[in-house]
């Protein structure tokens, strides 16, 4: 790699990690081109070099952590043995997530987050997909053993990951009224319950 290269992927380290220090402290709306190359200090047409756009910006943010949860959340699974104990990883995995880094994850679970999936939807899904893609090769082999429901795949993950979604955002949302650990503990098994296969 040339030294304009590596200095372009510094470059585009400090813009991301400037958004998300701007995110916390003024949300999305507080997210303009003039913050985050004030909170970055890289200039402005670095920023519209890079990403195009502060939308463009935050994107790549959004998918920056995209990635990142993700990750966690193959490395989980590949560790186990069983669909039984691979949903609980996952579980696991995920509100750890959570609370290792709470300013991305309210990122992801934003609003700014669902209008961007909702505005730009089939780039978006093709794109999570991709990355998803793992976890539903994982899920997969279990359909095929006999241990998971045959389900189609997007039934499949919503019914895995749509309980620890709606968990996770009412515990960022600031409500006080969520158990992380108690929710580790109870979701496993409810979710287990709903896409297991049936017994023959």
């Amino acid at each position: 790699m040339s030294r304009k290269q590596q200095r372009g992927e510094a470059t585009v380290e400090q813009l991301l990690d400037a958004a998300l220090r701007v995110y916390e402290e003024a949300g999305d709306q507080g997210l303009t081109v003039s913050a985050v190359t004030k909170a970055s200090g890289v200039s402005l047409g670095s920023l519209y070099h890079h990403f195009g756009s502060i939308d463009g910006l935050l994107n790549a943010l959004l998918m920056r952590w995209l990635e990142r949860l993700l990750g966690e959340l193959l490395t989980a699974v590949q560790g186990t043995r069983t669909a039984h104990t691979g949903i609980r990883a996952l579980v696991g995995a995920y509100l750890d997530f959570l609370q290792k880094h709470p300013v991305a994850s309210r990122l992801l679970h934003s609003s700014y987050a669902d209008r961007q999936g909702m505005a730009d939807g089939k780039r978006l899904r093709d794109a999570q997909e991709a990355r998803l893609s793992p976890l539903a090769q994982w899920a997969r082999a279990y359909v095929e053993s006999g241990e998971l429901a045959p389900l189609p795949d997007p039934l499949l993950e919503s019914l895995i990951l749509g309980p620890v979604v709606g968990v996770s955002r009412r515990w960022l949302s600031g409500i006080d009224d969520v158990d992380l650990d108690e929710a580790a503990l109870i979701l496993p098994e409810r979710i287990w319950r709903s896409v297991r296969a049936d017994p023959a």
